[in-house]
């Protein structure tokens, strides 16, 4: 019998970004929050010279326990989902804090393209152009729109980019908060390079503070020490931005924040039109608690956000074989490869300095920034290198033909150790009917609820958009002039076990119509007007851009419509 707890007026499910932001917000108005984090909690101080590749980048010392809870994939609908049981393709933070602790720090914009990319495309070249079976629509708002959104999240995290103007990307309403990260010598070599094929590079956006900053809310932080240990890894300093060090001190000073850490959430509870509250599960001592609220923010993970509204029964389950339904629907990831890497004889760099986002970008081929009338695919890939820091344990990369191990290995690994960068596409994920999520029907986690099932594969689509993007890969790096080349345009059927990237995406999407979405542009849910699902989950598709600024711009867009709901109640869009 769980214990019930005395009503709140908001309780949010998982306190990483978007959890905190909505905190943050919501708590400077009055309003009394709880907050629930299903692991521990955790600070700068836990990262004092913790360098550890083997603990936190092998080993995934932030991560999920996936012996307790994890998910199951299959690539179609006619084989059997098995479970994920070391960690591959992605990667499921746990602890306070979550992704916003071990994530690199690349903060992106979507382009205007993608909010309206359904009506952006039909009118460009009319409904032919989009395959059947592909399910791309309009998520319900548009970049000008969002835009005020994603400046309060970069001036919250005092992301570093280049204020210049960009023709081929969002325009801003004001300046980043603080200058470019340092232009290193492998980062000038892509400019010069990119420039001279008529490109249009711009240094990568950073929640690595490039200098001291102190942000609206008035936290001051310290500058990045390019130590190269910010993905997979906690930042001593403070300087790589997460919501611990953002806005979780801002909840905190108000007085009307109460965190509980090691609170899993297991259950929203609802009569199918409205959320009464949450039930969860202490992890240390196993008690159950039920915590009743007026408005119930769910604000974990993709894969967590779908589970709990499929197993408490809120929402339309979406049917892949009707097409009707939405949670669980448009599932997408991210199409990487295409990578071109140079090996140089004649250049040494300084690989071993990095920061997760010290890095330089062209958006010519991402979006619609190019002409597809004659290709055979949508969308594309932001094009870029970076400078993340060559950890050892990770980090042997040796020309084609050498042996994988062994003394040639060896001496090939030594020479080229900091002689050899790479430039990488990140390509969109658009979505399919028959990609989405649902609940597994033999796997349970450790509470005896469904695991969440992914049926995801790479289509013709995405190869055929890899071996264009590798091709401008290619031709950039032949222009950096490398003594030897490296590259593939060839991209196999899509597997969970290396690992790829933590971009999932989908299943709780926005829109404009209930029929097709889950969610309003306020991310309020069309079947329950007191429940927000806010974060990835949201996105009707996924492109060729990280995630996490427009994560951060949604969150502060659903703490605006949070509030006016408590204000009025009823739907706000």
């Amino acid at each position: 019998m769980a214990t019930k707890m005395p009503k709140v007026p908001v309780v949010i499910v998982g306190m990483g970004w978007v959890g905190g932001i909505i905190a943050a917000e919501l708590s400077k108005q009055g309003t009394k929050v709880v907050g629930l984090e299903r692991g521990k909690p955790r600070g700068t101080a836990d990262y004092y010279m913790v360098h550890d590749e083997l603990r936190y980048a092998s080993r995934y010392d932030l991560m999920q326990d996936l012996s307790k809870e994890t998910v199951t994939f299959r690539n179609t609908d006619k084989v059997a989902a098995v479970p994920m049981r070391e960690y591959g393709s992605f990667l499921l933070g746990e602890g306070l804090g979550g992704a916003s602790v071990h994530w690199n720090g690349q903060t992106l914009r979507f382009l205007p393209y993608d909010f309206e990319i359904h009506s952006k495309t039909v009118e460009r070249y009319g409904k032919q152009k989009i395959p059947e079976g592909m399910t791309i629509q309009d998520w319900g708002i548009t970049y000008d729109t969002l835009e005020p959104y994603f400046d309060k999240f970069e001036k919250l995290a005092g992301i570093s980019g280049d204020s210049e103007t960009n023709p081929l990307i969002g325009k801003r309403s004001a300046p980043f908060p603080t200058k470019p990260m340092v232009k290193t010598p492998i980062l000038k070599l892509f400019e010069d390079a990119t420039k001279k094929l008529g490109y249009h590079p711009y240094m990568m956006p950073s929640a690595n503070l490039s200098e001291q900053y102190t942000n609206p809310d008035g936290i001051t932080r310290a500058a990045c020490q390019y130590c190269g240990y910010c993905e997979r890894f906690g930042c001593e300093y403070g300087a790589k931005a997460d919501v611990i060090v953002t806005a979780l001190p801002v909840a905190q000073k108000s007085g009307n924040f109460e965190l509980r850490s090691y609170s899993n959430v297991i259950q929203v509870l609802n009569d199918g039109k409205k959320a009464s509250g949450v039930v969860y599960v202490n992890t240390v001592t196993g008690e159950q608690f039920e915590q009743p609220a007026d408005v119930v923010i769910m604000a974990s993970y993709v894969f967590n956000n779908i589970k709990l509204l499929l197993t408490s029964k809120l929402g339309k389950p979406y049917d892949p074989a009707t097409g009707k339904g939405v949670i669980g629907k448009n599932y997408c990831y991210q199409t990487n490869g295409g990578t071109a890497s140079g090996f140089f004889d004649d250049k040494t760099f300084n690989l071993y300095a990095g920061a997760g986002s010290l890095g330089m970008e062209i958006p010519d081929f991402n979006g619609d920034n190019f002409d597809h009338s004659n290709l055979n695919f949508l969308h594309g890939a932001g094009i870029r290198i970076s400078q993340t820091g060559q950890r050892p344990i990770a980090t042997n990369s040796v020309p084609k033909g050498t042996p994988s191990w062994g003394k040639d290995f060896k001496a090939k690994s030594l020479k080229y150790a900091n002689s050899v960068i790479s430039v990488s596409p990140q390509g969109s994920s658009l979505p399919w009917r028959h990609h989405y999520v649902d609940l597994d029907p033999t796997y349970k986690d450790a509470y005896g609820l469904p695991l969440p099932r992914i049926t995801f594969d790479f289509e013709e689509q995405d190869r055929q958009l890899i071996k264009f993007v590798a091709g401008k890969a290619a031709e950039i790096m032949k222009e950096m002039n490398p003594t030897t080349i490296g590259s593939s345009d060839q991209l196999g059927p899509y597997n969970i076990v290396p690992y790829q990237s933590t971009h999932n995406t989908g299943g709780v999407i926005m829109g404009a119509d209930p029929s097709t979405s889950a969610v309003n542009s306020y991310l309020q849910m069309w079947d329950a007007e007191n429940v927000f699902v806010v974060g990835a989950s949201a996105f009707a598709h996924n492109s060729g851009y990280n995630p996490t600024g427009t994560v951060g711009a949604l969150a502060y867009r659903a703490a605006e419509g949070i509030s006016k709901y408590l204000k009025s109640g009823g739907m706000i869009v």
